[in-house]
């Protein structure tokens, strides 16, 4: 892709405005003494526009632009149903999981875990997702997001690695979460407005000389087979997304795990002012969930229509970029894909830099660190984990379709960890026991099912390895309450008139998505 000076000059113009924002939120927080609080939860002072954005701002990334564009040119709008059934999701977790989660006033998904279960629990939920972050989410957003770079750009890889990682570090490492929250929502304006820029353009040149609206209704004409969100079990993309299992099934497995027992993403919410902000966050990233296949499906199917030349399917959203977006343009689309990278990068950091201080390093090393020896050890802990993934990330040149093999390994353990957390909040029997045989028999029920019934669609397996987990946790349960049982009440569910309002606005448009292009 051919960029230019004035491109350059945006793309810059974005970086200095990220890394100026970030130092002035540090220095900010450094009036006083910055605690433990101030520097994994923010103080817990967020609101919840903050919070929303970040959440989007972590989770979207270089595959989400490429890879889900990719699909959609393949396999076209079904693949939007992971965005639009995480909406809905949202909801969930936010009436269900944050109002327990902010009662108890912890700071790591492991610390509830040790208080509701026991340490053991704690330490090897705490080790896996150290594991997990460290070696492969962190690594992969690395390697994916320079590979991406030097297929649009041509930036050599490794150079693009660095680049990437010294960009996050910069300002996340000193500044902690409230430096990396208010970044992104930054990086969520770019990211919005370079993904819509580029499906504008792409949908405008397919209604020629009749503008963008007419261009939808080509891309329907032209691509109309692409326009369905169930798939049947002749089509090609069953196996990965496998018909009602993703409105019924195992897709709301990966779902709640991912956006309720993560602390990649939950974190934003423990950092709130109140529960009533952390919910409204939420409720605000469920509502940017609903165009988000507007910014990485539909330039997908639209490459399709536009009839791209393509070998792989995953040069569908870096064609687009090369071939018709305009001078200034390309500039502000390759900002939004920086931006989604690097807020993914910073959120990854903070969120390992607190599992390690709080929950390993506070916990078995130095009950009585002061405040500034935490905030010390993860800022120590960020750095040590970027520079682990910096030189681990090129090893994966090596393995094709690194990405799959990342996303099947998250989901053998991602089964077990929900039926704990569920039974963690909502059934007083389950024991430490049950717990930890749920944890160990979620990756064997895994390993199990995929030699057993290797046509089994992934989906599928995760929903049933999930009612397994569920049925040990019971098998292992105690005769009585457990004695950390959570008591809880009625009231604490309640929400606000607002939130029921756009609650059910946001149920109403996917029930409208899904009547539309069933």
């Amino acid at each position: 892709m051919h960029i230019s000076a004035i491109d350059i000059g945006i793309f810059f113009g974005y970086g200095l405005l990220i890394l100026l924002v970030g130092f002035l939120v540090s220095r900010k927080s450094e009036h006083g003494p910055q605690n433990a609080s101030d520097y994994f939860l923010a103080g817990r002072g967020l609101a919840w526009w903050a919070i929303g954005a970040s959440i989007i701002a972590s989770n979207i990334s270089a595959e989400q632009f490429v890879g889900m564009s990719g699909s959609g040119y393949a396999i076209g709008l079904a693949m939007a149903t992971y965005e639009w059934i995480a909406a809905a999701g949202l909801i969930l977790i936010a009436k269900y999981f944050i109002p327990i989660f902010l009662e108890k006033r912890i700071f790591t998904m492991p610390q509830f875990l040790e208080e509701r279960f026991d340490k053991r629990v704690k330490t090897v939920m705490t080790i896996f997702w150290l594991t997990v972050f460290v070696f492969i989410n962190l690594t992969s957003i690395l390697y994916l997001g320079a590979l991406t770079i030097e297929n649009i750009v041509g930036v050599p890889l490794m150079a693009g690695i660095i680049g990437l990682a010294a960009f996050a570090g910069i300002y996340s490492v000193y500044g902690g979460l409230k430096a990396v929250a208010l970044t992104d929502v930054i990086q969520v304006i770019f990211l919005t407005a370079g993904g819509l820029i580029t499906t504008y353009i792409a949908l405008d040149l397919l209604g020629e000389s009749e503008g963008a609206v007419a261009g939808c209704r080509r891309l329907y004409e032209a691509a109309g087979d692409r326009f369905h969100l169930i798939l049947d079990k002749s089509h090609p993309g069953y196996q990965d997304l496998p018909g009602m299992s993703v409105i019924f099934g195992g897709l709301w497995v990966a779902n709640l795990y991912y956006w309720g027992c993560n602390q990649y993403i939950i974190q934003r919410a423990l950092a709130a002012k109140s529960v009533r902000e952390a919910q409204n966050g939420m409720l605000f990233a469920g509502f940017i969930k609903l165009i988000i296949p507007i910014l990485v499906v539909v330039p997908g199917i639209a490459a399709y229509a536009l009839g791209a030349p393509l070998e792989k399917s995953d040069e569908a959203y870096p064609w687009l970029l090369g071939n018709l977006l305009p001078t200034g343009i390309k500039g502000i689309a390759f900002a939004a894909l920086t931006a989604a990278i690097v807020s993914s990068l910073a959120s990854m950091m903070n969120s390992i830099s607190t599992i390690f201080t709080m929950d390993l390093y506070h916990s078995y090393f130095r009950r009585q660190a002061s405040e500034r020896e935490l905030v010390k050890v993860g800022r120590w802990t960020s750095v040590i984990a970027l520079l682990v993934a910096v030189s681990i990330a090129p090893l994966l040149t090596r393995l094709d379709q690194a990405f799959q093999y990342i996303q099947e390994f998250t989901g053998f353990v991602s089964p077990g960890a929900l039926a704990i957390f569920l039974a963690g909040f909502f059934y007083r029997k389950a024991t430490a026991n049950g717990a930890l045989a749920a944890a160990i028999g979620s990756f064997v029920f895994s390993l199990l099912l995929k030699f057993l019934c290797p046509a089994l669609p992934w989906m599928d397996r995760m929903g049933i390895v999930f009612l397994l987990c569920c049925g040990v946790i019971v098998l292992l349960a105690g005769r009585h309450d457990h004695p950390s049982a959570l008591v809880l009440q009625p009231t604490l569910f309640r929400t606000g008139r607002w939130f029921n309002v756009f609650s059910c606005i946001i149920l109403a448009i996917l029930v409208c998505f899904y009547a539309l292009w069933w």
